[in-house]
C-alpha cells in the first residue's frame, strides 16, 4: 500500500464502506451479501433497522412486503437472515452433521409431497394433516413436531420460506441444486461474502467468521482450518498496535474516498458496522453488549440499546420506543454528555425524525 494505514483510516473505512449511498432494496441486499434477522422489535426488527440506512425511502416492514417478489432467500449463513439466491445456492445441498433416521426421512418426504401439492403451506396445515404431535424444544418448552420437522427440512434445503403470515414462515418446495464442483472455491466465495460485509476485520474476528460459515455449510466443517489459512494468504492486511487487520482484495482503507458525512445514525445491534464486538472495542475504545437477554438489574445501557454513530465515532446509544404513535427516546453517551457542537444536536434531531418516519407504516407480519 502506498499510504501508511492507521486505526483512524480503518475506522473511517469501516463506516464509509458499509453505510453506502442508499439504493434499491435488492441492490442493498446484494451489496451487503447477507442481512442478519432478529424477531425482536425495539422499536423495529434488526433487519429493518439495518436496511433503513441503505435503502432509499425504506420503511419498517418493506422487506417482508417485498420478499415474495425478490430473488432472495431466508436461510442460515453465518447467522440467520436474508441473502441473494446466488449466495444461498453456494451452501446447498446442505449436509447437516446430525443425521436423520429412516423414519424421520420418511416423514420429511411425506410432508414434502404435501407441500408440493399445495404450493405454499402454513405449518398449521401440516400439523393438522399429519398430526405429528408435540416435541420438547431447545429452551425446555414444547413445540409442534410438524414445525420442528419443517425447520429441519428448511435447513436441509427441501423447502424454502415463501413468505410470512403473522410472523410465521410459510413454506414452498425448494428447487434442487447440484453440489458445488469445487468445494474450496465455494467456501472461498462464501468467505468473501462475509468478509465484504464485515471488513476490516482483526485476525481473531476473521478466524471466527470463516469458522461460522460452517453454520450455513456444515458439510465443509473439516475444511475450516485450511480455509482460514488460505484466506489469510490471499487477503491484504496490515498490523497495527499488535493487531493484524484484513479486508477485501482491491480496496484501500487509506483512500480519501472513504468520506463520512456529518450525520447521526442509530444502528441495529446486529448492523455490520457494530456486529463484531471485538472490532467495536478496538475501533471505538469501549465495550458494547447486546443486553436484551440480560436481567434488567444487570443491564448497563438498556434492553435494546442502539449504538449511536456520530460521523465515524460511536459515542453513545439510544433506547427507542413508540407511544401513542410518537417516538420516545432515551439517549446515553460514553462521555457522560452529548457533544457540545450545535451540528450534533441538529444531526440527532434529523435522525430521530427519520426514525419516526421509518416506523410509521409498521405493521405486524
Amino acid at each position: 500500500m502506498p499510504q501508511t494505514i492507521s486505526i483512524d483510516h480503518l475506522r473511517r473505512y469501516a463506516v464509509a464502506r458499509s453505510l453506502f449511498t442508499p439504493t434499491t432494496l435488492l441492490r442493498a441486499i446484494t451489496r451487503l451479501g447477507f442481512v442478519q434477522a432478529d424477531p425482536l422489535r425495539a422499536p423495529a426488527r434488526a433487519q429493518d433497522l439495518t436496511l433503513r440506512h441503505r435503502v432509499k425511502g425504506y420503511q419498517a416492514g418493506d422487506l417482508d412486503r417485498r420478499y415474495p417478489t425478490l430473488p432472495i432467500e431466508e436461510d442460515f449463513f453465518v447467522n440467520y437472515g436474508f441473502m441473494p439466491v446466488a449466495v444461498n445456492a453456494l451452501m446447498h445441498p446442505r449436509v447437516p452433521r446430525t443425521a436423520w433416521t429412516k423414519s424421520r426421512w420418511a416423514q420429511a418426504h411425506a410432508v414434502l409431497a404435501f407441500v408440493q401439492e399445495r404450493g405454499v403451506v402454513h405449518p398449521r396445515e401440516v400439523d393438522e394433516h399429519f398430526a405429528h404431535g408435540k416435541v420438547k424444544n431447545w429452551f425446555g418448552g414444547t413445540s409442534n413436531a410438524s414445525t420442528e420437522l419443517l425447520d429441519g427440512m428448511h435447513y436441509r434445503g427441501l423447502v424454502r420460506t415463501a413468505q410470512r403470515a403473522g410472523g410465521v414462515r410459510l413454506y414452498a418446495a425448494r428447487p434442487h441444486h447440484e453440489a458445488a464442483v469445487d468445494a474450496d472455491a465455494a467456501y472461498d466465495a462464501l468467505v468473501d461474502v462475509a468478509v465484504n460485509k464485515y471488513a476490516p476485520l482483526p485476525e481473531l474476528s476473521l478466524n471466527r467468521l470463516v469458522s461460522r460459515v460452517r453454520y450455513g455449510a456444515p458439510q465443509w466443517t473439516e475444511r475450516v482450518r485450511d480455509t482460514v489459512r488460505r484466506t489469510k494468504l490471499r487477503l491484504p492486511s496490515v498490523t497495527l498496535e499488535g493487531q493484524r487487520w484484513f479486508w477485501p482484495e482491491g480496496e484501500n482503507p487509506a483512500s480519501k474516498r472513504h468520506a463520512v458525512p456529518d450525520a447521526v445514525r442509530l444502528l441495529a445491534p446486529f448492523d455490520p458496522v457494530v456486529w463484531d464486538r471485538r472490532r467495536f472495542e478496538l475501533l471505538w475504545g469501549w465495550p458494547y453488549r447486546f443486553e436484551a437477554y440480560t436481567p434488567a438489574s444487570k443491564r448497563l445501557r438498556g434492553h435494546y440499546a442502539l449504538p449511536l454513530l456520530w460521523r465515524e465515532q460511536v459515542i453513545g446509544w439510544g433506547n427507542l420506543s413508540m407511544a401513542g404513535g410518537r417516538l420516545v427516546h432515551d439517549i446515553g453517551f460514553v462521555a457522560g454528555r452529548a457533544p457540545r457542537e450545535a451540528a450534533f444536536g441538529v444531526a440527532l434531531a434529523e435522525e430521530l425524525a427519520r426514525m419516526q418516519a421509518f416506523l410509521k407504516p409498521q405493521a405486524i407480519f
